[in-house]
């Protein structure tokens, strides 16, 4: 790859742990962004997958399991200052690799916030600390004591690129109000434009309609993107920002009595709450409430606050209709009782078309709603970047422009997506993101509803969450 590609020359090694569908889709672009010898990159896994992948990359891959006992003792192997630790795993602890790596002065990146193997489904656990509210305040907490080295919490496509997405939906809908604004410099002035704009309710949505020749199976789950992975945030709480604006309270809705207090969760897993939502190339549709980083961060990050309370913030929640096979997944799961399939099928070169249309909705401004993201179909992904679909382009291009941007950022300790460079990772990620656009449209979540049946809504505020809610 000529030298006009690589963004930053990085004189550190990169140790990354964890090589599912994303690790494989985002090495490649590692190596052709960022100037570093084949020879200083390593893979830590627990799997033999990937094994082939990394030997045609000319990268070293190391199977070894990460747990509490050994993490230590591993990576001291490998990293030492100034290296770097893209942690794309699930099952290992996010907290205890962030500790790690803070006083040691090794760059740090993740795409969740993962507990340790079985840390999502432990029944002694609570459904409060298993969220990622009580994960995201157990990794912020870290920020006294972690030193100035870069540690990027929470980036992929969602969380992550989702987040300066919003920054631009903003943007162009002050722009489009007649009122353009300049891009703020801090996280109140963003705040601050959202509450003038009268933004009340931002759904990540996401509609992937990717397919493969090859039906789903009695027993199995098939996805588009790690299997467990989709199934352990399947299994944690619903979790969504929880407005200012909103005056129903949930009839399982839990609060949280410490931390930032910008979300709630529901007392049921994502995986079997569902909500209404609109994107542009599907029109309206249903989508799972799953949680994600991304949804407590944003709202977190868009409060404003007078005399210590809460005057604005948006509701923030993600909806998502994964693939058509997924979907048959989830249901098969929920009829088992949450208990997960013996087999598990990742899509990735049997697809044999779609889209995956992912994008912020905003809505309760002047326009109405306006959607802002990218429609990638599996052709065109596949065609900017070896060993990933639309799916997981989309994350790993996320990736590894915020791995770039840590890169060039070295010294800004524990950061989330919310707190980067909205036009820098986007100007990174957006050759590899297809058709990239803003949207209008008129519709509300209470559009055509009661006229087949009395059903329980709020007429004058069309854009509370139980108007959005499938109970």
């Amino acid at each position: 790859m000529s030298a006009a590609y690589k963004h930053v020359k990085f004189e550190g090694r990169l140790v990354m742990v964890g090589f599912g569908a994303i690790g494989q889709g985002v090495l490649p672009l590692l190596l052709r962004h960022i100037d570093i010898p084949r020879d200083r990159i390593t893979i830590i896994t627990a799997e033999e997958r990937g094994h082939q992948e990394a030997a045609e990359l000319g990268v070293k891959f190391v199977l070894d399991p990460l747990t509490r006992e050994n993490m230590k003792g591993v990576l001291d192997q490998y990293l030492t200052a100034g290296d770097f630790l893209l942690n794309l795993s699930i099952d290992v602890g996010s907290v205890d690799l962030i500790r790690y790596c803070g006083p040691r002065g090794i760059l740090y990146l993740d795409t969740c916030i993962e507990p340790w193997a079985g840390g999502y489904t432990d029944a002694s656990i609570s459904p409060a600390l298993r969220s990622n509210y009580a994960l995201r305040e157990a990794a912020l907490a870290l920020r006294e004591g972690h030193g100035p080295t870069t540690a990027v919490l929470t980036h992929g496509a969602n969380p992550g690129l989702v987040s300066h997405f919003v920054k631009q939906a903003l943007l162009d809908i002050a722009r489009d109000t007649g009122s353009p604004a300049a891009p703020p410099t801090d996280r109140e002035g963003w705040a601050a434009l959202a509450q003038r704009l009268g933004v009340k309710t931002i759904h990540i949505a996401e509609r992937d309609t990717q397919v493969s020749e090859t039906p789903k199976r009695r027993g199995e789950f098939v996805n588009t993107w790690s299997v467990d992975g989709f199934i352990g945030e399947g299994m944690q709480p619903t979790e969504l920002g929880w407005g200012t604006h909103e005056r129903h309270w949930p009839v399982d809705g839990k609060h949280h009595d410490y931390g930032c207090r910008a979300a709630i969760y529901l007392d049921r897993p994502g995986a079997s709450t569902r909500v209404r939502t609109w994107a542009p190339h599907e029109g309206p549709f249903l989508g799972f409430l799953i949680t994600h980083g991304e949804s407590i961060s944003i709202a977190d990050h868009l409060t404003v606050q007078e005399n210590g309370k809460a005057v604005y913030r948006p509701t923030v929640h993600y909806a998502y209709h994964p693939c058509d096979d997924a979907i048959l997944s989830l249901h098969e799961l929920a009829g088992k009782n949450w208990a997960p399939q013996k087999h598990k099928r990742l899509l990735m070169g049997e697809i044999s078309k779609g889209i995956d249309e992912l994008g912020v909705l905003l809505m309760g401004h002047a326009k109405g709603i306006y959607w802002y993201g990218t429609h990638l179909s599996v052709g065109d992904a596949r065609s900017l970047a070896p060993y990933n679909n639309a799916t997981s382009l989309q994350v790993t291009s996320s990736v590894m422009a915020a791995v770039i941007w840590a890169m060039e950022n070295p010294k800004v300790g524990i950061v989330e997506p919310d707190d980067l460079n909205y036009q820098r990772i986007i100007e990174l990620a957006l050759p590899y993101l297809g058709e990239v656009g803003g949207t209008y449209g008129d519709w509300t979540p209470i559009q055509g509803r009661g006229e087949l049946y009395d059903e329980d809504i709020d007429r004058d505020d069309p854009w509370q969450f139980k108007n959005f809610r499938v109970v």
